[in-house]
């Protein structure tokens, strides 16, 4: 068992690991959210996978009958090494694998449990199972999602922690010098919340990825345990979540998977019917 926080690592470089996602209409039992200010679980909240490492959780998902999700990387169900970023051959644990939403936790204890869920999609997973053979989907479609328990989704709000949204998803991607934001939650820093909130900029991305990547420098870099945070545009939008560490050319560079691809083979492949994004209820501020 895995008990050190966890964040992808490439030594050549930024490796992370259809059509685009958009925000699709109200689903059929909306769920009401909680306040803001006083909601356990959010995009920010330390994941603890079973058998696994910690992560950070990004963006709330629902589907047609209201369920509620909560983003995760797929890596962080992963059982092989830190630098394993193929998510088309890495060891994975099963769907149904059980997954706590904590806070203050540290590298050395879990901290205290707000929540549970079950993991209901992989991409991963869902990768291996379909044969997927397009090489940047597996290098960087590493996206997972925990569906919140019932007894425990009055105590979810999708904003995010200090900047607000997401107010939509970035379909686009990102140029040279586009500002970034973020809100990290590695046990390293022993649950110091005033840590979390960064801002970067994107160091463009390679066309030869098909816009599944992203690489950027954050002030701080994203660390190990903050792997899955999510990643909004200058505009609020979902733009990413954070995948890995670059190590070189580029150290203490970090590369966020395109949020928009990763949600929208999700909608296609996880048998998750009305599946979509969760706006937040706080206004985006892009102040620091």
């Amino acid at each position: 068992m895995r008990t050190s926080p966890k964040l992808l690592a490439s030594a050549a470089g930024l490796a992370l690991a259809g059509g685009l996602a958009s925000v699709a209409g109200p689903a059929s039992a909306a769920p009401t959210w909680a306040p803001a200010g006083s909601a356990a679980i959010t995009p920010g909240v330390q994941t603890n996978t079973e058998g696994s490492g910690q992560c950070t959780a990004n963006f709330v998902l629902t589907d047609a009958a209201g369920s509620v999700y909560v983003g995760q990387a797929a890596h962080c169900s992963g059982l092989g090494e830190a630098t394993d970023t193929d998510g088309c051959d890495a060891g994975t644990l099963p769907l149904g694998t059980r997954v706590t939403f904590n806070r203050n936790g540290s590298v050395l204890t879990p901290g205290t449990q707000v929540g549970a869920g079950t993991l209901a999609y992989s991409s991963w997973n869902t990768m291996q199972s379909r044969g997927e053979t397009d090489a940047s989907t597996c290098a960087y479609n590493d996206f997972a999602l925990v569906k919140v328990d019932a007894a425990d989704t009055g105590k979810v709000n999708p904003s995010i922690p200090f900047w607000g949204g997401p107010v939509g998803i970035d379909t686009t991607g990102t140029a040279t010098g586009d500002r970034v934001y973020s809100f990290g939650n590695s046990g390293l820093r022993g649950g110091v919340e005033q840590l979390s909130p960064k801002t970067g900029i994107s160091l463009g991305q390679d066309a030869a990825d098909n816009g599944w990547t992203h690489p950027l420098y954050t002030v701080t870099p994203g660390i190990p345990g903050d792997s899955g945070s999510a990643f909004l545009d200058a505009d609020g939008q979902a733009v990413g979540t954070l995948s890995t560490l670059g190590l070189a050319p580029l150290p203490a560079s970090n590369n966020i998977g395109d949020f928009s691809r990763e949600l929208a083979y999700a909608q296609q492949h996880s048998g998750i019917a009305g599946l979509q994004l969760a706006l937040g209820t706080e206004p985006f501020t892009p102040v620091l």
